[in-house]
């Protein structure tokens, strides 16, 4: 297939490319770079099957235009997106027009030339988990911030042309992922936050008592389920989890990284307000309509993830 994928030089967005270039697709790259880095992608460059990286802006319409009159999409895989949730409570008019707007310019040039869609939501639209068996589709959302909001917003428009005028769409929405590439600064990515503090010799963080769980999904594993979400017509119209479907306490967490509760420090949480609790996966849909099933532990995932920060921000 032609696939556009948008977003495609950030974390999540290089395993993307990466598993489309094997798949044997023909890929056209667009990003900004504002969360992404183009060193992300040196290891395709010459790589046959990647057409084109345009350093752009999904707001950009113009550029959009260009490109689809040039190339006829089969499928775009939209994970372009302020993904910050600080930065939406700070600045939440950039992150709506990143996240929604944009959305929708992809969405009417998707409409116009027949493109499906894939569009990358997020695990942070749902309410708290009260249920031990994991969060399903049909879980409560809750948009705690700017962010979850601009991306309910978005999925709701991107399901509405499926409804409206039958264009195939599919919305994932991927628990907490973790893994290579990932930044190691900043608000997310506590794993990767976590290990390259070990590796420093630095104290881990964490914000408020450390209660709050996560259910960490490994790159690898939701990279596979966002390209064959696009591969199946099973999943039109549908929302559809990814994650581990085991969930873990930032406490336990940390100490599986450190080992040493001495390492380990609590500190304010800078947006208690936006914290969802608990976050635990049911991925029963995505493995009943997909087959998809997370192949990585966490453990080893953790190990996989230390290793190339090892190598890739310590020597």
């Amino acid at each position: 297939m032609n696939a556009l994928l948008t977003g495609g030089a950030g974390f999540i967005g290089r395993w993307v490319a990466k598993r489309l270039l094997e798949d044997g697709h023909s890929l056209w790259i667009v990003d900004n770079l504002s969360n992404g880095r183009k060193e992300n992608l040196d290891e395709f460059e010459g790589r046959h099957g990647l057409r084109r990286f345009v350093i752009g802006d999904i707001t950009d319409e113009k550029l959009l235009n260009k490109l689809f009159s040039s190339v006829k999409f089969d499928i775009c895989y939209h994970l372009g997106a302020s993904i910050n949730v600080q930065d939406s409570i700070d600045n939440p008019r950039k992150t709506f027009y990143n996240d929604t707007v944009g959305t929708f310019y992809i969405m009417e040039l998707c409409l116009q030339h027949g493109t499906k869609v894939i569009f990358m939501s997020t695990c942070m639209v749902y309410d708290r988990c009260f249920d031990e068996r994991g969060i399903t589709e049909s879980h409560p959302t809750k948009p705690a911030s700017p962010y979850a909001g601009a991306k309910i917003a978005a999925e709701n428009m991107v399901l509405s042309y499926y409804y409206a005028y039958g264009l195939p769409v599919v919305i994932v929405r991927p628990f907490n992922t973790y893994g290579p590439f990932q930044k190691s600064s900043g608000e997310g990515g506590v794993v990767a936050i976590f290990i390259k503090r070990k590796l420093s010799g630095e104290v881990l963080n964490i914000y408020g008592d450390g209660t709050q769980t996560r259910d960490l999904l490994y790159v690898e594993d939701c990279a596979r389920f966002v390209v064959e979400a696009g591969y199946s017509s099973k999943l039109n119209g549908e929302i559809v989890n990814a994650g581990l479907g085991h969930d873990i306490t930032i406490n336990d967490l940390a100490m599986l990284i450190v080992g040493d509760e001495s390492k380990i420090n609590h500190v304010p949480h800078i947006h208690p307000q936006s914290e969802i609790q608990k976050l635990l996966c049911n991925y029963d849909k995505a493995n009943r309509l997909l087959g998809w099933a997370p192949k990585v532990p966490l453990e080893e995932g953790i190990k996989k993830t230390e290793a190339w920060i090892k190598a890739n921000y310590l020597t």
